[in-house]
């Protein structure tokens, strides 16, 4: 898989720099080309020479050469480097470095590249156990999985400190397989070909403060709409409201209500080839709105009883609209699973239907991991493990694709 691809190896300040060495040496082994990009920093740890030297490549590590008099060469490698790569893995990613991707940052060769790329990027943090653990780390790391990045988890063990704990550089084996599976989950075979993904929750009002919803992130559609994306599909997203970044190359709608997501699922789908369902709509709206806020001295005894009517069954009606377009619906049970993701499956004509269990360990609501079961007509359902929602996205996809109409 990695013969002949063009590989981007960003290194950046830290102890574990120094393992870089051993996985460009095992990347060229598998005969993929590899270029290197250092931090300033990194260069404190391991020099650009043994890199050029494994690599059999020139190393980067300005943005500028550094007699601006004297030559242009380097003035748009961020930009060449960017176009030739067909991914890009920073490993050891440091702590600053994966703050200044989550925010945005271009302050030196290597974080500009990462605004350039068109490539998947892979991440293997490594850094000191309390530095990991930090609050403003994993979130950081959250924006970057939100935003399609593959980060490979630090391994535990002790560490350069002396202390133990996860941070370790993962291991090199690891970390080529890892690349290799994002090489082999984004290769452009949507290209040419629409999606159209329904993601988070909706908010049926009850009065202008309150409102009837569920715990749905949103990340399992975002995951699979920034998928698709990196698989060249012209991506259109309709999100109930979550906190979540719109992943690059996909065209947002926000909605709030199930009526809402109903109408905008209708103006899109005629035109799309892939229907990807993953929003968790509401059943249930209240039957009457209150125009203003319910007090709560206005409310007799104590109860109330709040009357609530049928939201539009999306999937069931745009089976009259439906043409060549490939379907695929969510199943979120507690108990019976299979029994009820069949029967949706049949009722609503599904091409298949994705089952998971939120109570289930590493599928629970806002996890960056999911557990799910593949369930189709002509198939016996298929488990797969606990996976990144990432993962689990190409999977579906990988699953969809050969369902188009040629």
């Amino acid at each position: 898989m990695l013969r002949g691809k063009h590989i981007l190896v960003g290194v950046t300040g830290g102890i574990a720099a120094y393992k870089s060495a051993y996985l460009v040496r095992e990347l060229i082994r598998a005969e993929a080309e590899v270029r290197v990009v250092m931090t300033r920093a990194a260069t404190q740890f391991i020099t650009p020479l043994t890199m050029s030297t494994l690599s059999k490549n020139e190393v980067l590590v300005d943005m500028f050469p550094p007699n601006a008099d004297q030559s242009t060469d380097q003035s748009t490698s961020h930009i060449t480097l960017a176009l030739w790569a067909d991914v890009m893995l920073i490993a050891p990613a440091s702590a600053n470095t994966i703050a200044k991707i989550a925010a945005g940052n271009a302050d030196n060769l290597l974080t500009t590249l990462v605004l350039a790329l068109r490539c998947p990027l892979v991440c293997a943090p490594a850094m000191d156990v309390d530095m990991y653990k930090n609050e403003m780390t994993q979130r950081n790391i959250a924006v970057l999985q939100e935003s399609g990045c593959v980060v490979i988890e630090p391994e535990e063990g002790e560490l350069a400190s002396g202390l133990s704990g996860p941070g370790r550089f993962p291991e090199v084996g690891r970390i080529v397989a890892e690349v290799t599976r994002a090489l082999e989950s984004t290769s452009k075979d949507l290209v040419g070909k629409k999606v159209l993904v329904t993601a988070g929750p909706t908010f049926e009002p009850i009065d202008p403060v309150r409102f009837i919803g569920n715990r749905s992130s949103g990340k399992m559609g975002y995951s699979v709409a920034s998928a698709a994306a990196q698989r060249g599909a012209e991506v259109t997203l309709i999100s109930g409201p979550v906190a979540l970044r719109t992943p690059r190359n996909v065209a947002r709608i926000d909605v709030e209500t199930a009526r809402e997501m109903h109408a905008a699922v209708r103006r899109a789908f005629a035109e799309v080839d892939i229907l990807v369902m993953a929003a968790a709509v509401a059943d249930f709206s209240p039957a009457v709105v209150a125009e203003q806020k319910i007090k709560r001295d206005e409310l007799l005894g104590r109860s109330h009883s709040l009357e609530l009517v049928k939201n539009p069954d999306i999937l069931q009606d745009i089976e009259s609209l439906r043409k060549n377009q490939v379907v695929i619906g969510f199943a979120l049970e507690t108990n019976n699973g299979l029994v009820h993701a069949r029967e949706k499956l049949r009722s609503k004509r599904l091409d298949f239907i994705v089952l998971n269990n939120p109570l289930e360990r590493g599928a629970a609501f806002g996890s960056d991991t999911n557990i799910v079961t593949i369930v189709g007509l002509t198939h016996e359902p298929e488990p797969l493990p606990c996976m990144s929602k990432i993962s689990v996205a190409h999977a579906i996809l990988d699953r969809a694709i050969p369902l188009l109409k040629k």
